[in-house]
Protein backbone atom coordinates (compact mmCIF):
# COMPACT_ATOMS: atom_id res chain seq x y z
CA UNK A 1 0.00 0.00 0.00
CA UNK A 2 1.27 3.64 -0.66
CA UNK A 3 0.08 6.39 1.56
CA UNK A 4 -0.30 10.16 0.41
CA UNK A 5 -2.03 12.69 1.90
CA UNK A 6 -5.14 12.15 0.73
CA UNK A 7 -4.87 8.63 -0.96
CA UNK A 8 -4.21 5.01 -0.26
CA UNK A 9 -2.78 3.17 -3.45
CA UNK A 10 -4.27 -0.25 -2.69
CA UNK A 11 -4.69 -3.93 -3.69
CA UNK A 12 -8.00 -4.03 -5.75
CA UNK A 13 -11.25 -4.92 -3.93
CA UNK A 14 -14.73 -6.28 -5.42
CA UNK A 15 -16.55 -3.68 -4.09
CA UNK A 16 -14.02 -0.99 -6.57
CA UNK A 17 -15.69 -3.26 -9.68
CA UNK A 18 -19.24 -1.55 -9.80
CA UNK A 19 -16.82 2.26 -9.70
CA UNK A 20 -14.15 1.36 -12.06
CA UNK A 21 -17.22 0.30 -14.08
CA UNK A 22 -18.99 3.29 -13.55
CA UNK A 23 -15.58 4.85 -14.98
CA UNK A 24 -15.33 2.45 -17.49
CA UNK A 25 -18.83 4.20 -19.13
CA UNK A 26 -17.94 8.01 -19.02
CA UNK A 27 -17.33 8.97 -22.40
CA UNK A 28 -14.93 11.85 -21.46
CA UNK A 29 -13.02 9.37 -18.96
CA UNK A 30 -12.28 6.63 -21.88
CA UNK A 31 -12.52 9.49 -24.74
CA UNK A 32 -8.73 8.92 -25.64
CA UNK A 33 -8.08 5.26 -23.49
CA UNK A 34 -11.23 3.28 -26.12
CA UNK A 35 -14.37 2.12 -26.13
CA UNK A 36 -16.21 1.42 -23.02
CA UNK A 37 -15.84 -1.41 -20.29
CA UNK A 38 -17.88 -3.74 -19.78
CA UNK A 39 -18.69 -5.31 -15.96
CA UNK A 40 -16.48 -8.41 -16.77
CA UNK A 41 -13.88 -6.22 -18.53
CA UNK A 42 -13.66 -3.99 -14.76
CA UNK A 43 -13.65 -7.44 -12.75
CA UNK A 44 -11.03 -8.98 -15.42
CA UNK A 45 -8.88 -6.00 -14.97
CA UNK A 46 -9.31 -5.56 -10.94
CA UNK A 47 -8.11 -9.53 -11.17
CA UNK A 48 -5.08 -8.58 -13.21
CA UNK A 49 -3.82 -5.77 -11.67
CA UNK A 50 -4.11 -7.98 -7.92
CA UNK A 51 -1.93 -10.80 -10.23
CA UNK A 52 0.70 -8.42 -11.48
CA UNK A 53 1.00 -6.98 -7.32
CA UNK A 54 1.63 -10.69 -6.78
CA UNK A 55 4.63 -11.39 -9.09
CA UNK A 56 5.98 -8.01 -9.27
CA UNK A 57 4.76 -5.97 -6.27
CA UNK A 58 3.59 -3.26 -8.20
CA UNK A 59 0.74 -2.30 -10.38
CA UNK A 60 -1.82 0.13 -11.50
CA UNK A 61 -2.99 0.29 -8.08
CA UNK A 62 -6.49 0.84 -6.46
CA UNK A 63 -7.16 5.04 -5.66
CA UNK A 64 -9.25 5.66 -2.78
CA UNK A 65 -9.42 8.74 -0.93
CA UNK A 66 -8.80 8.71 2.74
CA UNK A 67 -11.00 11.08 3.96
CA UNK A 68 -14.41 8.86 2.59
CA UNK A 69 -12.93 5.53 1.43
CA UNK A 70 -14.17 6.44 -2.12
CA UNK A 71 -12.85 4.63 -4.98
CA UNK A 72 -11.37 7.33 -7.10
CA UNK A 73 -9.60 5.24 -10.08
CA UNK A 74 -6.51 3.77 -10.15
CA UNK A 75 -2.56 4.63 -10.52
CA UNK A 76 0.98 3.21 -9.79
CA UNK A 77 3.69 1.12 -11.57
CA UNK A 78 3.01 -2.09 -14.06
CA UNK A 79 5.30 -3.81 -16.47
CA UNK A 80 4.62 -1.94 -20.63
CA UNK A 81 2.62 -4.02 -22.80
CA UNK A 82 3.55 -6.66 -24.23
CA UNK A 83 4.15 -6.12 -28.05
CA UNK A 84 4.96 -2.82 -27.52
CA UNK A 85 8.27 -0.83 -27.85
CA UNK A 86 7.60 -0.57 -23.64
CA UNK A 87 7.01 -3.95 -22.58
CA UNK A 88 7.83 -5.32 -19.76
CA UNK A 89 9.77 -1.77 -18.86
CA UNK A 90 8.20 0.14 -15.60
CA UNK A 91 5.51 2.32 -17.11
CA UNK A 92 3.74 4.60 -14.62
CA UNK A 93 -0.34 5.21 -15.16
CA UNK A 94 -2.98 6.48 -14.23
CA UNK A 95 -7.03 6.68 -14.93
CA UNK A 96 -9.64 8.75 -12.19
CA UNK A 97 -12.89 9.61 -12.28
CA UNK A 98 -14.07 12.73 -13.71
CA UNK A 99 -15.30 13.84 -10.43
CA UNK A 100 -11.63 13.53 -9.40
CA UNK A 101 -10.44 15.73 -11.88
CA UNK A 102 -9.06 19.11 -11.33
CA UNK A 103 -8.47 18.51 -7.46
CA UNK A 104 -4.35 17.23 -7.86
CA UNK A 105 -5.50 13.52 -7.02
CA UNK A 106 -3.59 12.09 -9.93
CA UNK A 107 -0.74 14.26 -9.53
CA UNK A 108 -0.28 13.34 -5.62
CA UNK A 109 -1.05 9.10 -6.92
CA UNK A 110 1.76 9.66 -9.54
CA UNK A 111 4.20 11.04 -6.93
CA UNK A 112 3.10 8.70 -4.34
CA UNK A 113 4.28 5.42 -7.16
CA UNK A 114 7.18 6.89 -8.52
CA UNK A 115 8.56 7.33 -4.59
CA UNK A 116 7.90 3.66 -3.52
CA UNK A 117 9.26 2.85 -6.90
CA UNK A 118 12.31 4.93 -5.91
CA UNK A 119 12.86 3.50 -2.33
CA UNK A 120 12.48 -0.49 -3.28
CA UNK A 121 13.19 -0.86 -6.90
CA UNK A 122 16.51 -0.44 -8.88
CA UNK A 123 14.85 0.46 -12.06
CA UNK A 124 16.70 3.01 -13.68
CA UNK A 125 13.47 5.06 -15.14
CA UNK A 126 9.93 4.93 -15.62
CA UNK A 127 8.07 5.51 -18.62
CA UNK A 128 4.78 6.59 -19.73
CA UNK A 129 2.21 6.43 -22.69
CA UNK A 130 -0.36 8.42 -24.04
CA UNK A 131 -2.34 9.62 -27.13
CA UNK A 132 -1.30 13.18 -28.43
CA UNK A 133 -4.64 14.82 -28.25
CA UNK A 134 -4.17 13.89 -24.46
CA UNK A 135 -2.70 16.80 -23.06
CA UNK A 136 -4.14 16.25 -19.92
CA UNK A 137 -2.28 13.20 -18.97
CA UNK A 138 1.00 14.47 -20.80
CA UNK A 139 0.56 17.47 -18.97
CA UNK A 140 0.50 15.13 -16.05
CA UNK A 141 3.89 14.14 -17.18
CA UNK A 142 5.74 17.00 -17.62
CA UNK A 143 4.50 18.09 -14.23
CA UNK A 144 5.84 14.87 -12.40
CA UNK A 145 9.46 15.84 -14.40
CA UNK A 146 9.01 12.96 -16.95
CA UNK A 147 10.43 13.92 -20.31
CA UNK A 148 8.86 13.25 -23.87
CA UNK A 149 11.16 11.21 -25.80
CA UNK A 150 10.61 11.21 -29.51
CA UNK A 151 12.34 8.57 -30.21
CA UNK A 152 10.42 6.23 -28.33
CA UNK A 153 6.87 7.23 -29.56
CA UNK A 154 5.05 4.22 -31.84
CA UNK A 155 2.17 3.24 -33.24
CA UNK A 156 0.31 1.08 -30.70
CA UNK A 157 0.23 -2.81 -31.91
CA UNK A 158 -3.41 -3.48 -30.15
CA UNK A 159 -5.01 -0.87 -32.36
CA UNK A 160 -6.05 -0.49 -36.27
CA UNK A 161 -4.20 1.72 -38.45
CA UNK A 162 -6.02 4.40 -38.97
CA UNK A 163 -7.92 4.28 -35.30
CA UNK A 164 -7.25 7.46 -33.93
CA UNK A 165 -5.71 6.44 -30.86
CA UNK A 166 -3.20 4.63 -32.46
CA UNK A 167 -0.20 6.85 -32.02
CA UNK A 168 1.53 7.00 -28.53
CA UNK A 169 3.90 9.67 -27.02
CA UNK A 170 6.61 8.47 -25.00
CA UNK A 171 7.85 9.72 -21.62
CA UNK A 172 11.01 9.06 -19.57
CA UNK A 173 11.63 9.88 -15.81
CA UNK A 174 15.40 8.73 -14.64
CA UNK A 175 15.71 7.58 -11.16
CA UNK A 176 16.82 10.52 -9.09
CA UNK A 177 20.37 10.90 -8.40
Amino acid sequence: MIETPRLLLRRWRETDVAPFFAMGQDPEVMRYLGPPMSRADCAAAAVRQNACADEHNTCFWAVERRGDGAFLGFCGIKPGPAGTPIAGQPEIGWRLSRASWGQGYALEAARGSLDRAWRTTDWPEVTAITVPANERSWGLMIRLGMTRDPAGDFDHPWLAPGDPLRRHLAYRIARPR
